[in-house]
């Protein structure tokens, strides 16, 4: 099945909630197996990563961007909207007029959510610097865990405090991260 026109347009492809990299895996499974590689370029779940504080610990999450929704660059030709649209989890297409069509993203909507995607990787740990100097803060992780201290210096190339804490009745400096501290 050759197709003369081979240009590819990104889609919209809406799935079910909280589905979406399973999803996507199976939409790449159908690829393989009907060798449709040449139809569909990429499959795409926007993510954006978040760091959370579990009981003292930093963990690095994935959180969908756009949930429910998952991102295709292909060619729509024959069997291919019919194939994606049977799979396991797909609702359809973003744009749709019943029976008609899926409706391709406009470049601008493709620039903007791929220039999401890509600062959102970029993005992983930019996170505004939260304190101040001579800002009372408590440490939650490390050796002095419990302790308050007061900031003295921030480094926010490496993410780092310099807390002034009092330990036996002597101020200490202690080099600690954004993570291991919080405003109290």
């Amino acid at each position: 099945m050759a197709i003369a026109n081979n240009t590819k347009d990104w889609y919209v492809v809406r799935a079910v909630s909280g589905q979406e990299n399973k999803v996507k895996g199976y939409i790449e499974q159908e690829i393989s197996r009907f060798n449709l590689e040449d139809y569909i370029e990429q499959v795409l779940v926007p993510t954006e990563k978040v760091v959370q504080i579990r009981n003292g610990k930093k963990i690095n999450k994935e959180r969908v961007y756009f949930p429910g929704y998952i991102m295709i660059h292909a060619n729509l030709g024959g069997e291919v909207t019919h194939m994606i649209k049977s799979i396991n989890g797909v609702i359809g297409f973003l744009g749709e007029t019943k029976g008609g069509d899926p409706v391709p993203l406009r470049t601008s909507e493709v620039n903007r959510m791929l220039g999401k995607v890509d600062e959102l990787a970029v993005k992983t740990d930019n996170v505004a610097i939260p304190f101040v100097l001579g800002e009372t803060v408590k440490v939650i992780d490390g050796p002095f865990n419990g302790f308050n201290g007061t900031v003295e210096k921030i480094n926010e190339e490496k993410r780092k405090l310099e807390v002034m804490v009092k330990i036996f009745g002597r101020k200490t400096p202690l080099e600690l991260s954004y993570m291991q501290v919080e405003k109290v």
